[in-house]
C-alpha cells in the first residue's frame, strides 16, 4: 500500500519556524517604536533640582547595565526595551508620567544639538524609515546607555560605535532648566 496518511514530518513545522522567525525579526525592527495612548505631563517633586535628577537618571541606568532586553519590558525583573529603560530610569529619579515609546519621548523632549548634551538627556535614533525607532540615555563623555535589541543586554556605547553612531538622529532634553513639569506636592 502506498502511503496515504500524513507525511512523517508535518508540513506545518517549517511554516511555524518561519512564522516565529518572522515575528522575532519584526519585534526587533519595531523595537521601542510602538505607540500607545498619550500620557499626562511628567511630574517632578518640588524639592528636586534638575541637576540631581539628571545624576539620578544616569545612575539608575548604569545600575541596569547587563539586564536582558525584552520587548515591552520596563523593569529589572522583566527586562527592558529602549523606552522602558528611559521611563524606568526617570521614574527612579522622581520623574513620572513619561510616554512609553521612543517616538512619543522624542515628541515630548525639547530638541537640542549634540554639542549641548548633558547627562540624562536623550538620544534618538532612526534605524529605518522616517520615524524614531530607538532611544538612549546620554551618560556623558560621548557615551550612552541603552537596551539595544532582542538577545542583547542593556549596554554602554560610545558615539563612534560603527552601528549606533551613524544612526543617532537627534538629541532631546526632558529636564531643561525651569522645566515645564507639573510639580507634585512632597508627602
Amino acid at each position: 500500500m502506498i502511503g496515504i496518511g500524513p507525511p512523517a514530518i508535518p508540513a506545518t513545522r517549517p511554516w511555524r519556524a518561519y512564522s516565529v522567525a518572522l515575528f522575532c525579526a519584526v519585534a526587533v525592527l519595531v523595537g521601542c517604536a510602538g505607540s500607545g495612548p498619550s500620557e499626562p505631563l511628567p511630574v517632578l517633586r518640588q524639592d528636586t533640582s534638575v541637576q540631581s535628577v539628571r545624576k539620578a537618571v544616569v545612575e539608575s541606568a548604569r545600575r541596569m547595565l547587563g539586564t536582558p532586553y525584552r520587548f515591552g519590558g520596563d523593569s529589572p525583573g522583566r527586562g527592558f526595551d529602549c523606552s522602558g529603560l528611559v521611563v524606568y530610569s526617570y521614574r527612579r529619579a522622581g520623574v513620572e508620567g513619561l510616554p512609553r515609546s521612543a517616538h512619543q519621548l522624542e515628541r515630548r523632549a525639547v530638541p537640542i544639538s549634540l554639542d549641548e548634551l548633558q547627562p540624562g538627556d536623550l538620544l534618538f535614533f532612526r534605524l529605518s524609515g522616517a520615524k524614531t525607532s530607538h532611544v538612549a540615555i546620554y551618560e556623558g563623555n560621548r557615551h550612552f546607555i541603552h537596551a539595544p535589541s532582542s538577545g542583547k543586554r542593556v549596554e554602554r556605547i560610545a558615539f563612534d560605535h560603527p552601528y549606533w553612531g551613524p544612526r543617532i538622529d537627534r538629541a532631546g532634553r526632558l529636564l531643561p532648566e525651569g522645566h515645564p513639569f507639573i510639580s507634585k506636592p512632597v508627602d
